[in-house]
């Protein structure tokens, strides 16, 4: 049996649309219709949520919210026909891992959920070193930024990003660098998704959000502090 997905949607065309797809891939799926219905059957087996936004009752920004604060690290895709950049930082910043705006292609879903299932699912890597900046470090092992003693909560994209910037703290990244370097294997990611997640990033950096330079017309590379 494939990995168990629960899509969360009141519109009952779109559950059944996407259960069908994703059924053909392989995939087990399970539907609800509201947030609340999909809290009480989520369990551990479940690999990844489609979450719609807008639904009556809870949203779907509170359930991901929810989730995340009870420490709930289950990948979570949005489907939603909010798609305003402001939109797109809400969600990420209640823990969402992508975002796809309504209307959307099938073959753009079924290629958003392979890859995330891939990042979240693959071969655990090799131990590697903590990155260390003066009061900034990166651990691959523990998947943990932390900046003095404080720890910082980043979503799976947000780690992945600041990762590969800062070990390579040399190179000016292009976003079409970031994109096939975190989603090689998902077609549809725009630059503005990239904008996105760094906005964000540096947010949480607060203070220290200098270390993530944009380089107008070029892209974006990790500020190392010269030692």
């Amino acid at each position: 049996m494939g990995k168990k997905i629960l899509i969360v949607d009141d519109g009952k065309n779109i559950c059944e649309i996407l259960e069908f797809n994703l059924s053909n891939e392989g995939y087990e799926i399970e539907c609800a219709g509201s947030a609340e219905e999909a809290l009480k059957k989520l369990t551990p087996e479940y690999s990844l949520i489609l979450l719609d936004v807008m639904m009556g009752g809870m949203s779907g920004y509170k359930m991901a919210e929810k989730l995340r604060k009870e420490n709930n690290r289950i990948p979570i895709i949005f489907l939603t026909a909010k798609d305003t950049e402001n939109d797109m930082l809400t969600g990420f910043s209640v823990g969402a891992d992508d975002y796809i705006s309504k209307p959307f292609s099938i073959k753009e879903v079924v290629a958003r959920v392979k890859a995330l299932l891939k990042r979240s699912g693959g071969e655990t890597p090799l131990r590697a070193a903590p990155l260390v900046f003066d009061d900034v470090t990166i651990n691959s092992d523990t998947k943990e930024l932390i900046i003095g003693e404080e720890i910082i909560p980043l979503t799976r994209t947000e780690f992945e990003i600041i990762t590969l910037l800062a070990s390579n703290p040399s190179r000016i990244f292009e976003r079409e660098d970031i994109i096939d370097h975190i989603w090689k294997d998902a077609p549809y990611i725009t630059e503005r998704t990239i904008d996105v997640h760094i906005r964000r990033l540096r947010k949480k950096m607060k203070e220290r959000a200098s270390l993530i330079v944009s380089r107008p017309g070029y892209g974006y590379r990790f500020n190392s502090p010269v030692k």
